[in-house]
């Protein structure tokens, strides 16, 4: 795999011949990935794949016109024809009023920090094995466990650069370690599968393997002979594994470009109280080994820490170049970058500030409700807010968790659980988009 030097040069390289080409601006991007994983299922080796990929895109402009383009093909005449077709597309375009490159004095400056995204040991495939062996082992062990869908240990890294025509040129290096266990509980027509696993930057950050391999034993293990529930409202509890993607929604909702397109439920609310005034939403880029922490986004625009939500209210949108100048707002280092197409939206590491309550003390109260382990299905509209999705979980009875529960249905709309939500403090980072267990009253279950 190449480093960020030769990926910076392919790049320089690219936006050279576009501007000898005719195009007036131009960006390039490089990427680059390799990876390794050992799959095991039922203590035998099942499993060794290694895979490696490179590819550069090249974005031009030639007056308000724009075409992008993408090749894994790096020799000298591919790059030059890649970059001829493309400035050739542009001309063929329709104009566009709000594309464009992030101006100079947006770009990122100065020197990046270390965010120490790269591991600089990387494991060999014996070590991978054993791991992946143990996770599942640990997971096998759990009482009630009888059948197994297998369980992976693996090790990546990526590269990424950006060059454009008007002076940005960074490039950055990063890698992950990954473990993970399925498993299957219960015997005959009552059997249930779950799973568990850890991302990390660093390998040392990992939990134990057994740790991982009990986690998913445990959970598959506690979806046995699951009733359904009476309908009506109550109580809803989000573990956190599910809990990330409400989260999501909202992130969705703040895009700028679903601004623009009037594709967004938040329209119109972006003074009003959303949450609870004690609930924070912070995103934090920069933070040592993130799984999302960068220095700058894929417009090389400066990415900082900042508060999504404050008080309970939105701060303001997620923008890249064209949806800050159709909106008329400032750039705030979010546009996401492919090899090819325009920029989208992404974020850095975003969370929900933990509350004070413990998990128990959040549902000591609730006489009847539900705790959420699993969501199925895609019935989120961002357009309107309505939010209903099929679930599974546990019954809350008397203030403690009970029985399984599943073939349910939970609803609601984004605006009313965002003003019912409750967070507690057990807030840890494990993902891009982190929550603590969190509790919304009042939503509608449909069950028996």
């Amino acid at each position: 795999m190449i480093g960020v030097d030769a990926a910076l040069a392919r790049c320089h390289e690219l936006v050279d011949l576009a501007r000898r080409m005719g195009a007036d601006a131009a960006d390039a991007v490089a990427r680059a990935s390799s990876s390794e994983s050992v799959g095991v299922r039922l203590g035998a080796l099942e499993e060794v794949e290694r895979s490696e990929s490179e590819e550069v895109g090249l974005r031009v402009f030639v007056g308000r016109r724009s075409a992008s383009i993408n090749t894994s093909d790096f020799a000298p005449e591919g790059l030059e024809l890649l970059a001829q077709r493309a400035v050739e597309m542009a001309r063929l375009a329709p104009e566009d009023p709000y594309g464009g490159l992030a101006p100079s004095e947006a770009l990122f400056a100065g020197e990046p920090r270390d965010l120490d995204l790269v591991d600089a040991a990387a494991p060999a495939p014996e070590e991978l094995r054993a791991a992946a062996l143990a996770t599942e082992d640990a997971a096998r062990a759990v009482a009630g466990v009888t059948n197994s869908n297998g369980g992976s240990a693996s090790y990546s890294r990526s590269v990424f650069a950006l060059v454009t025509s008007n002076g940005f040129a960074r490039g950055h290096a990063g890698g992950s370690h990954s473990l993970s266990a399925s498993v299957v509980a219960g015997e005959g027509g009552d059997k249930q599968t779950d799973y568990a696993y850890r991302t990390q930057r660093h390998r040392s950050d990992l939990p134990d393997p057994a740790e991982i391999g009990r986690e998913a034993g445990e959970r598959a293990v506690r979806k046995l002979a699951p009733v359904s529930i009476p309908s009506g409202r109550m109580p809803v509890v989000f573990d956190p594994r599910v809990g990330g993607g409400v989260l999501g929604h909202l992130l969705g909702a703040m895009g700028a470009p679903s601004i623009a397109r009037k594709a967004s439920f938040l329209i119109g609310r972006e003074q009003d109280q959303l949450f609870d005034t004690a609930i924070k939403v912070l995103e934090d880029p920069h933070r040592l080994r993130g799984l999302r922490s960068r220095n700058y986004d894929g417009e090389g625009v400066a990415s900082v820490p900042r508060a999504l939500v404050d008080a309970g209210q939105v701060t303001g949108w997620l923008t890249n170049v064209a949806s800050a100048a159709q909106l008329g707002l400032q750039l705030s280092g979010h546009a996401s970058r492919g090899s090819g197409g325009a920029p989208g939206i992404s974020v850095g590491n975003v969370y929900l500030e933990a509350g004070e309550p413990s998990v128990a003390e959040l549902i000591a109260d609730i006489e009847d409700g539900l705790y959420v382990t699993d969501l199925f299905g895609q019935g989120v509209n961002l357009v309107t807010g309505d939010y209903s999705r099929g679930a599974s979980g546990l019954r809350i009875r008397g203030g403690e968790l009970a029985e399984p529960v599943a073939e349910i249905t939970i609803a609601g709309t984004l605006p009313d659980m965002f003003r019912a939500l409750v967070p507690a403090d057990d807030l840890e980072f494990q993902r891009g988009i982190d929550v603590p267990t969190f509790r919304i009253d009042g939503m509608a279950i449909a069950g028996t």
